[in-house]
């Protein structure tokens, strides 16, 4: 019974969606103060609605009720409570239900938290977000249904959730994703409502920019915990592969870092109005296109949903509509939006411009990386051709390159116009200064010299010392220099942690790729094995039993100059309901360097193949990931935030308004 109330919930929520959409929007094109005052409540029922289905869905795991096809194919009664909680997400059906509650989640935050914009725009945005909520929650009703039941007869028990997801990394990186992946529909929501209003001023990216930031950041995390998690959980070592479905939250990420920062020239400048509008479209259109490569049975992928092909056509048909129809809105709109703001070559608004362009040419090459394959198959009658690695290392790579000395000199840049002699000499000493510290220290530490790491890491160094040297100017003729510290906005505070980062990212990305070490050796035994000075004794394997799987338990011993470094214990795990091996690695981390073990399969009666890895900084891989998403979370306590008012000036231009 709670779950048909489960799945009746989601009907009125998809009434309210559709009054969401409707009423809103008539009471904008009627000037009817009333229905547009509707969007607070008819966003918290939908919220209400949604919420209570999904907490239907999580009863029916709790409780083990397989005769919902759903829970019986993605959880069994020995299957611990916390990835009965995470199996909610843990496939297609779960997931498309909690991306609703994340979208009516935004939907209500946005009601609740927008008093500042006129009552118009409010209704405009929320009117936007109400449709796209129609979309999701049709989809869900229409074909992917997760209270269906299997009646009369039903299994006893489920056959468990897949195991390379019962693990931590399930409980929060999904949430996180998606809470990024729909949250670029706040700014797509107040692209079309601006368009429509034919209201176009900075006080509109002021508005958009702190929603644009968070859910961001949101994303920058989910991508980050996704890196880890496959890092710790499949095996092989490895943060990333270019797989096709890490690829499609990529994707939106590099669009939505070049709309951060055109929404911040928009605002500071007046510049590129009509092209950050067309950023936060395509920031949430890759967004969809993610959900359609993920969910629509065209990829396979260890992340992928394999699905019926006729939930892919419905994905299509709306991402077509959404895409299509917002696209088709700008090419009418965008043509009369125009900018008043004058800046030259040698300005700060050149590099942003630069910038900006870079990330979109970045996201260009994964997409064409990423649907290639997918177009080739069609066009050959099914022959296959894989795009990996060696691809995407030899055209994204350069152009990230460009982007990051890009960054690199943004600090030492003014706006409008800055004097191209005096900046090349101000930049002599820290860029050179950079490049060379990093290849004394390649060439005496590191166990090669590699002129690569130096190049990248130099550049990383270089983008911190220019940080470093931006924050000393603001404060270096100040009298009270603490003070001036305190006095500076935060959102500048923001922007530092989110560069650190980079530079983080990609000395952590740089010394893994090119100083990693890795032995793949049998060993029985009393065997040792050396890698980077140390030495690794196998010490035999036991068999030893989890909640809901039997393992094979590997001990191995790890020294170094004969002082014991640490005792690692990898498994081979067998999910007995599902049938399914799996390979638990076990690290000994370290901020400078991890050690990496994993079993694989037995050789004989008493030796095993094993995989030793030496990975130095690979953790400031996600350090980095995090202080890029903290900097954005950050930007949000700025005080120019929390009141924003959206007002009707002399600045706002025209560009075809509604009645």
């Amino acid at each position: 019974m709670i779950a048909e109330l489960g799945h009746f919930s989601l009907i009125p929520a998809l009434g309210l969606s559709v009054c969401l959409t409707v009423l809103p929007a008539t009471g904008v094109y009627l000037r009817q103060a009333n229905l547009m005052r509707l969007t607070g409540s008819l966003s918290a029922g939908l919220f209400v609605f949604v919420l209570f289905s999904i907490a239907c869905l999580g009863n029916a795991f709790l409780t083990d009720d397989f005769s919902v096809a759903y829970v019986a194919r993605n959880s069994n009664s020995a299957l611990p409570v916390q990835y009965k909680i995470s199996a909610i997400w843990g496939a297609h059906e779960g997931s498309f239900l909690l991306w609703s509650l994340v979208m009516a989640g935004w939907t209500l935050a946005v009601s609740q938290f927008s008093n500042g914009l006129t009552l118009d725009m409010r209704a405009r945005v929320l009117s936007v977000m109400g449709a796209l909520s129609v979309g999701f929650i049709l989809f869900i009703l229409l074909t992917s249904n997760p209270f269906d039941r299997i009646l009369p007869v039903y299994p006893a028990e489920g056959s468990d959730l897949n195991p390379v997801l019962q693990d931590f990394g399930l409980i929060v990186h999904p949430p996180m994703l998606y809470m990024g992946y729909v949250g670029f529909a706040v700014p797509f929501a107040f692209a079309i409502a601006t368009l429509t209003s034919g209201k176009l001023d900075s006080a509109w990216a002021r508005w958009s920019r702190p929603w644009t930031n968070l859910a961001w950041s949101f994303l920058t995390v989910g991508i980050t915990l996704g890196s880890w998690w496959a890092y710790y959980e499949l095996g092989w070592g490895g943060w990333w592969f270019w797989d096709a479905v890490e690829n499609a939250s990529f994707m939106p990420w590099l669009v939505g870092t070049a709309l951060v920062h055109s929404l911040a020239a928009t605002e500071k400048r007046g510049v590129f109005k009509s092209w950050t509008v067309l950023l936060a479209i395509f920031a949430f259109s890759f967004s969809l296109l993610g959900a359609f490569l993920v969910r629509s049975g065209v990829l396979t992928s260890v992340h992928a949903f394999a699905v019926d092909p006729e939930r892919g056509l419905f994905i299509l048909a709306f991402l077509t509509l959404v895409i299509g129809g917002s696209l088709t809105l700008y090419a009418i709109k965008a043509t009369g939006i125009k900018s008043d703001a004058g800046f030259e070559w040698t300005g700060r608004e050149t590099l942003l411009l630069v910038n900006n362009i870079l990330l979109i040419v970045a996201a260009g090459a994964v997409l064409l990386g990423t649907i290639y394959p997918l177009i080739y198959e069609a066009l050959t009658d099914g022959k296959k051709i894989s795009v990996g690695p060696p691809y995407f290392n030899t055209v994204f790579v350069p152009v990230v390159m460009l982007l990051f000395l890009v960054m690199a000199v943004a600090p030492a840049s003014r706006w409008r116009s800055t004097p191209v002699e005096k900046f090349f000499k101000e930049q002599l000493l820290p860029g050179g200064g950079s490049f060379a510290v990093v290849a004394i220290l390649v060439f005496f530490l590191a166990a090669r010299f590699e002129p690569v790491v130096v190049l990248v890491v130099g550049v990383a160094a270089w983008i911190v010392v220019n940080l470093i040297r931006d924050l000393i100017g603001k404060v270096r003729h100040k009298s009270n220099k603490i003070v001036a510290l305190f006095r500076q906005p935060v959102s500048y505070y923001g922007m530092l942690l989110g560069h650190l980062g980079i530079a983080i990212s990609i000395t952590g990305v740089c010394l893994t790729v090119y100083f990693s070490e890795e032995k793949d050796v049998r060993m029985a035994p009393g065997d040792v094995v050396e890698l980077s000075g140390y030495e690794v004794k196998f010490k035999g394997v036991k068999k030893v039993r989890g909640p809901n799987y039997l393992a094979d338990r590997g001990e191995i011993e790890i020294t170094r100059a004969r002082q014991p470094v640490v005792i690692l214990f990898p498994e081979k795990r067998f999910y007995q309901a599902a049938q399914n091996m799996m390979t638990e690695a076990d690290i000994d981390p370290g901020l400078f360097r991890d050690l990496y073990v994993a079993l694989g399969d037995p050789i004989d009666d008493t030796a095993w193949a094993v995989r030793v890895q030496y990975k130095p900084f690979v953790r400031w891989v996600w350090f980095g990931g995090l202080f890029i998403g903290l900097g954005g979370i950050v930007t949000l306590i700025d005080r120019r935030y929390r009141a924003v008012r959206m007002r009707t000036s002399a600045a706002v231009e025209t560009v075809g308004a509604m009645p």
